[in-house]
């Protein structure tokens, strides 16, 4: 009884969508996950469960009337040990972002300061949706800052000519610096996508206690729809610096004869490249729709009878959904590899929610 109180407290069937978002964040960086989004996905984790027992604490006697069931009221769990849970959860989950860096552990500051502000402040006022979708949005800018930044872990770098010259030229610095800005800007945009699929989520849950309420559905299944269409376009990024010569020499200018070098195989590589656009488009589009299935049944039905038990369906359709749209997004900046690794949480995350609710 006590390790099923405590899994109902952290509600431990929505668990398995956060690591998608330290995961998308990493995929729009260019590189591959490593140590540092491994140690992002542990913060995440960390953070996210805390906000979870201090929502509970800050909650309870509002629970006592609406959801006597919870592990407080019930008195399965003493007051006292769901806040300790949550400060020792934040501890570690900072501890774990200062693992990664300098930046990530700024980041898991900020979240943390949004979630301690949302659970004991923003909750039941009108900033309250849109304090959960930035908790959601610096999660995912958490994964971003933090891959490639752990200790000991240079990062993903670019290409560079095998001469006998390792310093970069003026031109490939500001093509890093260019790099490093389109980076920025996806993992905003992702960071933008996903935080107002929780702002929609989190309207619609304000109202699953008592229902009521049909323009709030309809509203987040507008969003919804938007969304999938958004996510489902992928996109083309020019990623590798060895494009410059091929630049630089369009414009007249002659290559170093070691980049000469290269060009009978980066020519070799281009149809191969080609061939590869047609999949980088049609994942997406799959993710996205799998995203739009998955949140749209629950809220139509919650329009059309927005009664406490199809608003709650409709609350856990929206944090399933979450899964997809986190995989869609990491197609689309092409690291299918993290995205079939998102979509692999979606069967665990159903069948332990069927034993634990996720709202």
């Amino acid at each position: 009884m006590t390790a099923r109180a405590w899994a109902e407290l952290l509600r431990v069937s929505a668990l398995f969508t956060v690591p998608g978002d330290a995961l998308a964040g990493a995929a729009t960086t260019g590189g591959r996950p490593d140590r540092g989004t491994a140690f992002a996905v542990g913060a995440s984790l960390c953070l996210y469960e805390a906000g979870m027992a201090l929502n509970d604490w800050a909650d309870r006697d509002e629970d006592a009337v609406d959801r006597p069931h919870r592990p407080i009221p019930s008195g399965r769990i003493a007051p006292g040990a769901a806040l300790v849970a949550a400060g020792a959860l934040t501890a570690a989950g900072l501890g774990l972002a200062g693992c990664a860096g300098r930046r990530p552990l700024a980041v898991a500051t900020a979240l943390t300061a949004t979630v301690w502000a949302y659970d004991l402040r923003l909750k039941h006022t009108p900033a309250g949706p849109a304090a959960m979708a930035a908790a959601r949005s610096l999660d995912l800018l958490l994964g971003a800052t933090a891959t490639g930044t752990a200790r000991g872990n240079p990062g993903p770098r670019p290409h560079r000519s095998p001469g006998p010259d390792r310093n970069p030229g003026p031109t490939a610095r500001r093509a890093v610096r260019g790099f490093a800005r389109g980076s920025v800007r996806d993992a905003l945009g992702a960071a933008a996508a996903l935080g107002a699929h929780t702002y929609a989520v989190t309207t619609v849950s304000r109202h699953e206690a008592r229902g009521g309420s049909t323009a709030v559905p309809l509203a987040a299944l507008t969003a919804v729809a938007v969304l999938g269409a958004a996510t489902a376009r992928g996109r083309r990024r020019a990623r590798d610096i060895t494009a410059v010569p091929e630049q630089r020499r369009a414009r007249g200018a002659t290559a170093a004869p070691e980049q000469r070098s290269l060009t009978p195989a980066s020519r070799t590589t281009a149809p191969t490249a080609s061939r590869r656009i047609p999949a980088s488009r049609v994942l997406p589009a799959v993710l996205g729709a799998v995203y739009v299935r998955t949140a749209a049944g629950p809220l139509a039905h919650a329009a059309l009878n927005p009664s406490p038990p199809l608003t709650q369906r409709a609350v856990g359709g929206g944090i399933r959904a979450m899964i997809p749209l986190q995989a869609a997004l990491a197609a689309r900046s092409g690291a299918v590899g993290a995205a079939a690794a998102v979509m692999g949480l979606v069967p665990l995350a159903r069948t332990l929610a069927r034993k634990v609710s996720p709202t």
